[in-house]
């Protein structure tokens, strides 16, 4: 899990969108209150932003550099699927400088 430390090298800002009380955001709540900790632990300047929204489906948005956003829609999977995700975006940002 090395690239969670490489987060605010390849993030300007990291956006979790959720439900606090929906079924299909569940997953979501579970992944930030078991992992917040450790992504900000390694990335401590880095934006983290948690925003929680009745009626609104659970996504993941990554901000780069020049303005540049990738988002996901995380409805529907695990907590470990939303690692991933996260993952994929990280290596999108490492792509994006080179």
């Amino acid at each position: 899990m090395a690239w969670r430390a490489n987060l605010s090298r390849n993030l300007k800002e990291l956006r979790v969108l959720f439900s606090p009380s929906s079924a299909e955001s569940a997953a979501t709540r579970s992944f930030i209150e078991k992992n917040y900790t450790d992504l900000k632990t390694h990335n401590p300047k880095l934006p983290i932003l948690i925003r929680e929204a009745t009626s609104i489906q659970p996504q993941l948005w990554a901000r780069y550099d020049l303005g540049v956003e990738r988002g996901i829609r995380l409805e529907g999977l695990t907590e470990e699927q939303i690692s991933k995700a996260l993952e994929d975006l990280v290596k999108v940002g490492a792509s994006l400088k080179s």
